[in-house]
């Protein structure tokens, strides 16, 4: 006969591995995430420097018919701070989690394992994963280039301070953008026993995209094992008219020689056009007598005083009182034989 500590000790031992095989069972029974609802799960943030402003964000995307809850995220490096940015994912919808290099206090290797809580529609743990290296010679001040509102048109500048201490015959080599409108250059601004600094400016061109923008622009340095360091440019080009193409190209012609293209001119409100302008060129358009928010324009284009390679402004105006302009870039080669 079992005394009554037994029993105690054999009914514990069956509950326990009750639990045990209800919950492997549940887990079992929890639908695998397909592909596309962490699509990214890795990011190399490569090297960066002191305090850049260095952040990546994974897409979620909830593929099931109910809303999806990231209850939390636990990270097991101080090195990263994840944020949430969608708690609810609604179905068929897209949401993000924020990961954080924190540049301002941590140097060297760093990475760190992010683990995604997800209660709803069912229980899950995905694991993202950051990595990067922080290197402690090279400060950027501030962090990233942000331009805030731009309109489009406009060339805008901005720029930020590179400091180094380390080498005597340390320098920046090269800047360059991953896109053909942000343009970088670099200045040195004094230079000392293993010091120096440089200003860095990035200008926004005239034939910008309207829309929301986060680039980076990389620094290449004469370092042999690390010479690419990224830094952050971000912004937004809007513009109550927008034109398409935003580059006119016209390829080779000579003066007077007409070339026709279709501008497709769209606005926030309805609108006439009362000019067409472009320095050193005859523009022609028809008429447009009807307010419209999109008008599909054939438009004319010969060369007047314009000569050799053009790079030039395109001026759209629009009639009224609330009168806006908007402009698109013209390439072409004007030469006479």
């Amino acid at each position: 006969m079992l005394s009554a500590r037994s029993v105690t000790a054999f009914a514990y031992a069956v509950l326990i591995s009750s639990w045990f095989a209800v919950h492997d069972s549940a887990s079992a029974a929890a639908p695998k995430w397909p592909d596309n609802a962490f699509a990214v799960q890795k990011h190399n943030f490569g090297t960066v420097a002191v305090a850049a402003k260095t952040e990546f964000r994974f897409p979620v995307f909830n593929p099931y018919n109910q809303p999806l809850h990231i209850q939390t995220v636990r990270r097991s490096c101080g090195c990263t701070t994840p944020i949430v940015e969608t708690e609810y994912v609604q179905p068929g919808q897209t949401g993000s989690i924020l990961a954080r290099f924190n540049t301002d206090t941590f140097r060297g290797t760093k990475g760190a394992d992010l683990t995604v809580v997800i209660d709803q529609p069912f229980y899950s743990e995905v694991r993202l994963r950051v990595d990067g290296y922080i290197r402690s010679d090279m400060v950027f001040h501030p962090g990233s280039i942000k331009f805030g509102s731009v309109n489009q048109g406009e060339a805008v500048r901005k720029s930020t301070r590179v400091m180094y201490a380390g080498r005597d015959d340390w320098e920046i080599a090269d800047v360059r953008s991953n896109v053909p409108w942000l343009v970088p250059s670099r200045k040195l601004t004094s230079r000392g026993a293993g010091s120096c600094e440089y200003e860095l400016t990035v200008a926004i061109r005239e034939d910008a995209p309207t829309g929301v923008f986060q680039n980076e622009i990389v620094v290449i340095t004469n370092d042999s094992k690390r010479p690419e360091v990224p830094l952050p440019v971000s912004g937004k080009v809007s513009s109550p008219l927008s034109i398409a193409p935003q580059a006119i190209a016209l390829g080779s012609l000579k003066p007077g020689q007409e070339v026709r293209k279709t501008l497709v001119i769209k606005g926030d409100q309805p609108f006439t056009i009362k000019t067409i302008t472009c320095a050193g060129w005859d523009v022609e358009f028809p008429e447009v007598p009807v307010a419209k928010t999109m008008h599909i324009v054939p438009t004319r284009f010969m060369p007047t005083d314009a000569s050799g390679p053009q790079k030039v402004a395109v001026e759209i105006t629009t009639a009224g009182e609330a009168s806006v302009t908007a402009k698109a870039i013209l390439t072409a080669d004007v030469r006479k034989e």
